[in-house]
């Protein structure tokens, strides 16, 4: 087996990698050089200086493995190296700690004015009195996610004798019983923090989470730290709450735009910013090199990977049958995340009919891959979709039983919060065309579309009608309505298929109306 490594990474990578493999190091290669060369190769290791094209992708005739030492794949093409059944790994895991710590290094300098007393005192000055400072011992933190880095951070924040309340829709109370924490609303903690944190994806529901409107929702004197995305805070409103002193002070690395050289904040004299810093450790980089060795290995053996960015393919001897049912599995996983939120406790499968004559493993690796993926921003793939679900205390069943009634196949989902369970059920017609049979307590016939608006109401004249206004008022056109109902008058769901995104302006007028009860806009891809 031989491994080339085109991107300089840590020498304990390559030592890994000479123990087991034959690997030469060629950095600075033209695409031209690396096509030349690709087709003796079993592996390929970059980081993000070398760009891994179609073409070179395509010569690879031996390639089994592409490594990015690094968690980005923006610089590889995944989509042609999943067409010639390459995988694709990545560290995601490997700068967790560097951020972690870079987290509670910039939260400790805003809270004793360490650049401000470090510049005045270069500066020859001895001002003691004005960099007055707060403890964080008995403070209360605020956290924004609780996934791998912050997790970190809640276990040194913690150390600290901090209090911690956590925002993660994602996790069940269970993880959060392990983390030793207390979960609570977003409100809660703009009410209670002394310091708050971002660790989330930036995303289209988590840009400019914290804006105007809950910055004055805060404490008056809190303070803000991000290292996790640029885009999550409003720029605008955090300078100005910082000019007028709501805001105590701000720690930041990372900005809407980079390089943030002209960044009107980084000029305030009560914030802290770094260049994008998180990852920027000696050991991040040993550990992105040694994890990436270690899977180009392990998968060189023949073994699964665990970081794998792109799916493998199904058994051949379950693919004509099941492969039919994965687009439905996954429709699914994201129709109810969108639906119904994304806090889960445990998720059971009920696989009815002839499906259940086959593996349905991939199926129900299917529906994660929709759940997670609409609110985790790294890629969710048939390899990691399983382990991410038991890192955030998802427990998953399923229950096979070839009987079934009115359908050939059946796929029941039910899914548990606390008390809370909810239920949907899908199908195929034809063997390829899907539907949307039971949402909840409801019978229903719903042919997925991109667009859709999933709304419960009471079943009275009127209400669907005045929706209808809204949505002509508002340019959206209706291509489809299913609706169902167990009584006349009483709760009924309706499901409209649109055929444009709903601005939040729109659907807060939907609920508005006189009987409507819940309203969802649902995107598929």
């Amino acid at each position: 087996m031989r491994v080339l490594v085109s991107d300089p990474i840590s020498e304990l990578g390559v030592a890994i990698l000479q123990e087991k493999v034959q690997v030469d190091v060629k950095t600075n290669l033209t695409e031209e050089e690396l096509t030349a060369i690709i087709p003796e190769y079993d592996a390929l290791i970059v980081r993000s200086a070398t760009k891994v094209t179609r073409p070179i992708i395509e010569a690879g005739k031996k390639l089994q493995v592409i490594g990015r030492a690094g968690v980005g794949v923006d610089n590889i093409d995944v989509e042609a190296a999943t067409e010639h059944g390459i995988i694709v790994i990545n560290a995601p895991g490997g700068n967790t700690i560097s951020a972690a710590e870079h987290t509670i290094a910039l939260m400790t300098a805003l809270a004793r004015n360490i650049p401000a007393a470090f510049h005045s005192l270069k500066a020859g000055e001895w001002k003691r009195s004005q960099f007055m400072g707060v403890e964080l011992y008995k403070k209360t933190l605020g956290v924004f996610g609780t996934g791998r880095i912050g997790s970190e951070v809640i276990k040194r924040a913690k150390a600290m004798g901090m209090k911690i309340l956590a925002y993660d829709p994602h996790i069940s109370p269970e993880r959060a019983e392990q983390l030793g924490i207390t979960l609570t609303t977003p409100e809660e903690i703009y009410r209670q923090a002394d310091f708050i944190t971002l660790h989330t994806p930036k995303n289209k529901s988590t840009f400019h989470m914290i804006g105007e409107k809950e910055i004055a929702m805060m404490k008056d004197g809190v303070r803000i730290i991000n290292c996790a995305r640029g885009g999550l805070i409003d720029e605008k409103a955090l300078c100005a709450a910082l000019q007028s002193g709501k805001v105590a002070g701000a720690a930041l690395d990372v900005f809407e735009e980079e390089p943030a050289i002209a960044n009107p904040l980084c000029a305030l004299p009560n914030v802290i910013v770094t260049p994008h810093l998180g990852a920027s450790t000696e050991e991040a980089q040993i550990n992105v090199a040694v994890q990436v060795a270690e899977q180009v290995i392990s998968i060189l053996s023949g073994n699964a990977p665990v970081t794998a960015v792109n799916v493998p393919s199904i058994p051949p001897e379950t693919m004509s049958e099941v492969r039919p049912f994965i687009p439905l599995m996954e429709t699914l996983g994201s129709f109810y995340a969108q639906v119904f939120g994304g806090q889960v406790d445990a998720i059971d499968l009920y696989f009815n009919g002839e499906i259940a004559n086959y593996t349905v493993a991939p199926l129900s690796t299917a529906f994660l891959i929709g759940f997670l993926s609409t609110f985790l921003e790294d890629t969710v793939n048939s390899v990691n979709a399983p382990v991410l679900a038991k890192q955030r205390g998802i427990k998953v069943r399923e229950i096979i039983s070839t009987s079934v009634e009115n359908f050939t196949s059946l796929i029941t989902v039910k899914v548990k919060h606390g008390p809370e369970e909810h239920t949907l059920a899908g199908t195929l017609f034809n063997k390829h065309d899907q539907r949307i049979v039971q949402i909840d307590k409801y019978r229903i016939e719903v042919i997925p579309s991109r667009y859709m608006l999933v709304t419960t109401h009471l079943d009275v004249p009127g209400v669907v009608g005045n929706l209808g206004v809204i949505l002509g008022q508002e340019n959206i056109n209706i291509a489809g309505m299913q609706l169902g109902r167990q009584s006349i008058g009483g709760e009924a769901v309706m499901v409209l298929q649109i055929d444009s995104p709903v601005p939040e302006e729109t659907l807060t007028k939907v609920r508005n109306l006189e009987g409507m009860f819940s309203v969802k806009f649902v995107q598929l891809q």
